[in-house]
């Protein structure tokens, strides 16, 4: 009798254990191999698991659920629990991803990224682009260069006339003020069109150029001090999802992400642009740009600069003051941690 109490009572304390254990969905369009989720998502994942004890695991999805553009959604309407991706591929939806999008800002993905959170943490909420979701991150890949299959890297004209591929968004502006004519296509059809001449060059980070495998076909590179674009990322929780959640694991997550999550994204695209540039190297000749291109550029791109941050001041904020704030905090962080 004492056996089968004693039998009991472990089986009612595995039972109440399983149930007190919360699993969340996390959602993933990219392939596995990609930094983003080897280096990002699964390290996340983790470390959600051990911050909690264990109380709440997260699941990475084998089979993506629909389409980039919808995952935001899918974190609004409970499709997932967590999910990721790109605020610019919902264009007009987030006016205030474009201060950390704009060109020359920092060499830094790490000091930007920290930089773009704690500007997010202490003004940009009050927007209310992300009411409907619990925000895990935000932060921004490293600086966007400029490749060519064929050009003189030091001409003041350099994408005078050239067809670029570009991801939409921001960049799309960039281009199209710098004289070059934008070719929108995903990023996974870079390489055909490229090959086919459909585009005579390219802006993506070194790490992009090297991940899908477009160095043999973009010989001429031109390193941009603060790179001529950033591109914006989020992590999101369904509200619900997160509000059901205990106290201490919410306190738990709040732990390992926001500044940490930003900063971890933040050093995991420094590692792959850095990987990516010595991949390039003996294939790909890196040309630093000129003043008088970076001269001719800035003043370009300043109507650019005018509208986004007007953009940003729609939503109730400074858009200029938060964009010096925003340089301002990246120049100071600590990126030696």
């Amino acid at each position: 009798m004492k056996y089968f109490l004693h039998s009991a009572a472990l089986t009612l304390a595995l039972s109440t254990s399983a149930l007190a254990e919360t699993t969340l969905t996390v959602a993933n369009w990219l392939p596995p191999s990609h930094p983003l989720v080897s280096e990002l998502i699964v390290p996340m994942t983790e470390q959600i698991k051990e911050a909690t004890g264990g109380d709440v695991v997260a699941n990475i999805l084998p089979a993506p659920l629909g389409p980039p553009a919808a995952h935001f959604d899918f974190a609004v309407n409970g499709v997932a629990d967590i999910t990721f991706g790109v605020q610019g591929y919902n264009p007009g939806r987030f006016k205030t991803t474009s201060l950390v999008e704009l060109p020359f800002l920092s060499d830094s993905a790490e000091a930007l990224s920290v930089a773009y959170w704690r500007i997010f943490d202490e003004t940009l909420r009050e927007a209310g682009e992300y009411d409907d979701v619990k925000v895990l991150a935000v932060f921004s890949h490293g600086p966007g260069e400029v490749f060519f299959k064929d050009a003189d890297p030091t001409s003041p004209d350099l994408m005078q006339g050239t067809k670029l591929r570009v991801g939409g968004g921001i960049v799309h502006e960039i281009v199209s003020a710098l004289g070059a004519v934008p070719v929108e296509g995903p990023s996974s059809k870079s390489y055909e069109l490229l090959s086919q001449g459909v585009a005579d060059g390219i802006l993506f980070p070194y790490e992009s150029v090297s991940f899908f495998k477009l160095i043999p076909e973009l010989p001429i590179g031109v390193s941009v001090p603060g790179g001529l674009y950033n591109t914006s990322f989020y992590i999101v929780m369904n509200k619900a999802k997160w509000e059901s959640l205990s106290p201490e694991n919410q306190a738990a997550i709040d732990s390992v992400t926001g500044e940490a999550l930003a900063r971890m994204a933040g050093e995991m695209w420094d590692r792959a642009d850095a990987a990516g540039l010595a991949a390039m190297e003996g294939q790909t000749t890196i040309t630093p740009a000129t003043e008088e291109q970076m001269a001719a550029w800035t003043e370009a791109l300043q109507p650019v600069f005018d509208a986004k941050l007007a953009e940003v001041s729609e939503t109730g904020l400074d858009g200029p003051a938060i964009f010096q704030a925003l340089k301002a905090e990246a120049a100071k962080v600590d990126i030696s941690k």
